[in-house]
């Protein structure tokens, strides 16, 4: 694991927070039982990014079926792994374990099928798995996929802060994964009560906060677990201040470049146009995904 000091630097014209958003409890897979905190209705607003999806629970009930085989086309999946164990399958012959701490990087591409099932019967499952959009140029490129171990992921450290950097740079320390079209910065950043951090951001990004432990202050405003605070866009900001309440916090903070394209989503399939999606289906009842 490459670790580095943090270094603090003053923003000039750090962003406020446009609003707060609750996620929506729902289910997904085999009736594994989750919040949707990205929401379609989002797509626009936090392009590139299509959702992001909370998983966390102590009764194995809730989690136990896991994602049996299904498709995707025409996006990324990012799944970052906070407790437990899943086991990646998918129709490219690639095989992975996902343990705590673990990332799992895929591109559907042009088409893939994989299962997502949890390798244990108790304790506590935990993690995020977020839709990345791809451009248009790069829909029906070959599936692809990466695990990432806990231990792969850099980190930057200061007093009170840890900042495990899945994409993009953190403090002149490069992620585990870049994508040059949407640029996208995921960060889970862990801090101590009354801690700052400070990370600097293209203006032009899309960006939110989710905080999933305790509760950190955004330019002002309170944002308490379980929320998500959408970024207000302006051509003047330069990146945001996170500070955390009086207990510890653990946050993501995610931006990105916005793509600017029309999107088409049914269900596991995102493309630019409803022929697109109608080939998608047809592509997929014809068995011709990977």
């Amino acid at each position: 694991m490459d670790t580095k000091t943090l270094e603090t630097k003053t923003l000039a014209h750090p962003r406020t927070v446009e609003r707060l958003v609750a996620g929506q409890a729902t289910s997904d897979g085999a009736g594994v039982k989750l919040t949707r905190v990205l929401t379609q209705s989002l797509q626009k607003r936090l392009d590139p990014f299509l959702m992001l999806d909370a998983f966390g629970t102590d009764n194995p009930d809730d989690y136990i079926a896991g994602f049996p085989p299904h498709p995707h086309r025409g996006f990324e999946t990012v799944t970052y792994m906070i407790a437990g164990r899943m086991r990646h399958r998918d129709s490219g012959g690639n095989e992975g374990l996902l343990t705590n701490g673990g990332v799992q990087w895929m591109t559907a591409g042009r088409g893939v099928i994989h299962s997502e099932m949890p390798e244990q019967e108790e304790g506590s499952m935990e993690g995020f798995q977020l839709w990345l959009n791809l451009p248009a140029k790069d829909k029906m490129i070959p599936a692809w996929y990466r695990d990432f171990p806990g231990a792969e992921i850099p980190e930057v450290q200061a007093d009170g802060v840890t900042v495990r950097v899945i994409a993009g740079e953190s403090q002149g320390v490069k992620g585990a994964m870049q994508r040059d079209a949407t640029e996208p910065v995921y960060l889970d950043v862990h801090l101590s009560p009354g801690a700052v951090f400070e990370q600097a951001l293209p203006a032009g990004h899309n960006a939110f906060v989710y905080v999933y432990r305790g509760a950190v202050s955004i330019a002002g405003t309170r944002v308490p677990m379980q929320r998500m605070a959408i970024l207000a866009n302006d051509a003047q900001a330069d990146g945001v201040v996170l500070k955390a309440a009086d207990e510890a916090a653990r946050v993501l903070l995610i931006a990105g470049r916005p793509l600017g394209e029309p999107i088409a989503q049914y269900g596991p399939f995102v493309m630019n146009t409803t022929e697109e999606l109608q080939r998608a289906v047809a592509d997929y009842q014809s068995g011709r995904f990977v």
